[in-house]
């Protein structure tokens, strides 16, 4: 079976998941640009080992965008069986779609998630454009599901399937002891009996201001380390105005370093005022951690239960954002269930797992036709 799909950058996931992906099919990957301007290093850090992966040369119109016409050589090809789309809402991609629907050849629209607006206005009836008329729309949730219905999609022909960077063989065989815990906090000298971390850019999106506001609440026992960068001058201002001595800002971590981490904290808070995934929630359920996020994560909401494995919050509040983190850190019976429920979804929401589901309707499609 000949597959073709249409995406933005070769970002590490997407490749791990493309490499897997590209074991039982005949898999083609078309990218816009061969990185995105607003990552790190890292990300040109990558091998298309089981798939032919090419970098289309076009016009950059953004971090990770560019219009490059070339992709109709691929399409009006159509050797492939099928065609997904993952960057319909890029110069590239809407000139894809705009060519499948004027030449009536199917296509699978798939992103990670959206939150649908009002519908109205110009750039709203654009979007509909090209999100309707797709032969099967890929989402990962509930609310996913109403995005494209929002734009057009007919409710029959959306599917789900499960959204990761994880592989199986990364998620933990069980639940760290406290003091195999205390002997890893020691050695990364992170020094409070009780540790919160979050991961992601220091950028406004993220809500990382919302966690310090709420840091002032908690004891000098209690660490909250924020990973991702430098931080910025808002952050430093809250730390210095509210003495915040228990706060610590920690450069950008490579995965194995950051598995240290994931590995000796307590909590795992993901403060985001959007975010329509939100991988770094896999990667803290994978290493069984409590987890505790907004109503405008995507991840969290699919994946949260509260009290069960975490806590959702309304976005922006700092006094509900407290009352669950001292539900989770004070309660260590609470801690550890939480802990044990987030290893065993880890399990359902695995690369593997999302290469099986996409081989499966792959397999329906063809005996379809």
């Amino acid at each position: 079976m000949k597959v073709l799909f249409l995406t933005n950058v070769p970002s590490p996931y997407r490749v791990d998941f493309f490499n897997e992906l590209g074991k039982y099919c005949d898999l083609t990957v078309l990218f816009e640009k061969e990185t995105s301007t607003e990552r790190d290093k890292t990300w040109k850090n990558y091998s298309f080992d089981n798939f032919q992966g090419i970098i289309l040369k076009g016009l950059s119109v953004g971090s990770d965008t560019s219009l490059c016409l070339s992709v109709k050589k691929y399409l009006k090809s159509r050797i492939y069986n099928i065609i997904i789309c993952t960057n319909f809402t890029s110069p590239t991609g809407m000139y894809a779609v705009r060519y499948m629907k004027k030449h009536r050849i199917p296509y699978i629209l798939e992103s990670d998630g959206g939150f649908a607006k009002s519908g109205s206005g110009f750039r709203e009836k654009l979007k509909s454009y090209f999100i309707e008329g797709a032969q099967l729309y890929l989402s990962t949730s509930d609310i996913h599901d109403e995005y494209y219905i929002k734009y057009g999609a007919e409710p029959d022909r959306i599917v789900r399937y499960p959204f990761s960077s994880i592989r199986e063989e990364r998620i933990l065989k069980s639940v760290i002891s406290t003091e195999d815990k205390g002997k890893l906090k020691k050695r990364l000298g992170l020094i409070e009996e009780k540790i919160i971390i979050s991961v992601g850019q220091f950028i406004h999106r993220k809500g990382f201001d919302i966690l310090l506001e709420s840091a002032k609440n908690f004891t000098d026992s209690v660490g909250i380390y924020l990973i991702g960068g430098c931080p910025t001058e808002e952050y430093l201002n809250i730390k210095s105005e509210f003495n915040l001595e228990n706060v610590h800002f920690l450069e950008f971590k490579k995965p194995d370093e950051l598995s240290e981490y994931y590995k000796a904290a307590d909590l795992f808070v993901l403060p985001t005022r959007e975010d329509i995934w939100g991988l770094v929630i896999n990667e803290a359920m994978a290493y069984a951690l409590p987890i505790i996020t907004t109503d405008r994560c995507l991840a969290g909401v699919e994946m949260i239960k509260n009290g069960e494995n975490g806590y959702i919050v309304p976005v922006e509040d700092s006094q509900k954002l407290t009352e669950a983190i001292l539900e989770v850190i004070t309660d260590n019976k609470l801690t550890k269930q939480m802990s044990e429920n987030n290893l065993n979804k880890s399990y359902l929401y695995t690369i593997e797992t999302m290469v099986n589901k996409h081989l499966k309707l792959f397999n329906q499609i063809e005996k379809g036709n």
